[in-house]
C-alpha cells in the first residue's frame, strides 16, 4: 500500500489563460505564467512558465513563444500538452525515474462547449493523467473563497481571469444561473495597447501593457489612495524615435471603461435571472470577486455602485480558484458537481 501511494499522485490544476497553478497536498507547488517557448527546428519544448515569459516578444525565428490558452480554453492543443507535461515534470524533478499514476482535477470555464471540455481532458490524459475530473471555475472560486456551496443559500461569485469573466449564482452544490463572457484581463491589456497607440502615438508590447495595468490600472477616475504615474518608454509610431510618457490612473480608468461596462452588464443580467429567494440571500451576503481582475483598483466600489449590493474581494483572489480546485480534489467522492 505504501508503494502504491508513492507511485500514485493527486494534483489540482487551475489551467488559466494567464497563469497555471498546481496544488498538491494542499500546497501550491507550481505558480507559473501559462506560456511555452518552442524550438521551431526540433519542435521540442525550449522553456516554460516564467522563463518563457521573459522571452515573449524577444525571440528570433528559431524560437517561438506560445500561449496555449485563449479566452479560457485551449487554442493550441500541442502546446497545452507540452505545458501541462512540463509543469508536472517540475513537481517530479526530485524523483525523475518514477512515472507516477496521476489523478487530476482541472477547472474549466462554465461556458465551455463539449469540444472544449474534451480538449482539456485529452490534453491532461496525453500529459500522463489516468483519472481526470473537471470543475467549473465559479464553483472552484466559491470553494476557494470559503463559501459553503452545498448550503441552501444563494451566493454570487464573479471570477475575472485572464481570458474569461465567470459570473455565477451558486446554491445547493450547483450553479443556478451563470454567464461566461470572453472579456477579462487580456482584453484590459489589449485596451491599454490600443489606447497608448491612439492617444500617445507610442507602440508598446503585451508585457509593457501588463505592467501599466498592474502599476496604474484603475476602475475609477477618483481613488482615495491613488498610485503614482507609471512611466512608459517606447518608439514613436511616426518617427520611430524613443519617447517617454507618464501614464496616470485616471487615463487608465477612461481606457478600461468600455470593457468594465460589459462586465457590469453581464453581472446585472445574471442578477435579473436569479430567483427572488436567492436574490435576497445575495443582498445579505454580497457579491464575491476572485481572479486577477479583482485586484484592479476601485473595481469592488464600481460594481457596488452599479448593483447597489455589497462587494467583497477574496483574501487571495489570484489563488481562490486553485485553492477551490484543491478542495474539490480532496472531496472527489462527495462533490457530485464534478465532471468526469
Amino acid at each position: 500500500m505504501g508503494l502504491f501511494s508513492f507511485l500514485s499522485q493527486e494534483i489540482a490544476i487551475d489551467l488559466g489563460t494567464a497563469n497555471t497553478i498546481i496544488i498538491q497536498n494542499d500546497k501550491i507547488v507550481v505558480d507559473e505564467p501559462s506560456i511555452v517557448a518552442i524550438d521551431t527546428v526540433t519542435k521540442k519544448l525550449f522553456a516554460i512558465g516564467k522563463q518563457a515569459q521573459q522571452m515573449h516578444g524577444k525571440t528570433h525565428e528559431n524560437i517561438k513563444t506560445i500561449r496555449p490558452l485563449r479566452d479560457g480554453v485551449i487554442a493550441d492543443f500541442n502546446a497545452a500538452e507540452l505545458m501541462i507535461r512540463g509543469f508536472i515534470k517540475m513537481i517530479n524533478k526530485r524523483r525523475p525515474l518514477i512515472s507516477p499514476s496521476l489523478k487530476m482535477v482541472v477547472c474549466i470555464p462554465s461556458g465551455s462547449t463539449e469540444v472544449e471540455i474534451r480538449a482539456v481532458r485529452d490534453s491532461s490524459e496525453h500529459a500522463g493523467a489516468r483519472d481526470v475530473h473537471m470543475i467549473y471555475e465559479p464553483m472552484a472560486a466559491a470553494l476557494g473563497i470559503g463559501i459553503d456551496v452545498s448550503a441552501p443559500e444563494g451566493n454570487m461569485v464573479v471570477d475575472i481571469g485572464g481570458g474569461t469573466t465567470e459570473i455565477a449564482v451558486i446554491s445547493l452544490g450547483g450553479i443556478v444561473t451563470s454567464r461566461s463572457i470572453r472579456i477579462a484581463g487580456d482584453d484590459f491589456t489589449d485596451d491599454i495597447q490600443e489606447y497608448m497607440r491612439h492617444q500617445h502615438n507610442i507602440k508598446i508590447g503585451e508585457r509593457t501593457a501588463e505592467q501599466i495595468k498592474i502599476n496604474a490600472g484603475s476602475a475609477l477616475s477618483e481613488l482615495e489612495d491613488p498610485p503614482a504615474d507609471f512611466t512608459v518608454r517606447g518608439p514613436h509610431q511616426m518617427t520611430a524615435l524613443p519617447i517617454e510618457i507618464p501614464v496616470s490612473y485616471q487615463e487608465m480608468a477612461h481606457c478600461l471603461d468600455k470593457s468594465l461596462t460589459k462586465i457590469e452588464t453581464a453581472i446585472l443580467s445574471v442578477l435579473e435571472q436569479t430567483p427572488p429567494e436567492l436574490y435576497a440571500d445575495i443582498f445579505k451576503n454580497g457579491i464575491w470577486l476572485a481572479g486577477g481582475g479583482a485586484l484592479l483598483r476601485g473595481l469592488d466600489k464600481r460594481i457596488g455602485e452599479k448593483t447597489n449590493l455589497p462587494v467583497h474581494i477574496a483574501d487571495e483572489p489570484l489563488h481562490a480558484v486553485a485553492r477551490g480546485t484543491g478542495i474539490a480534489l480532496k472531496n472527489i467522492g462527495i462533490f457530485k458537481f464534478l465532471i468526469r
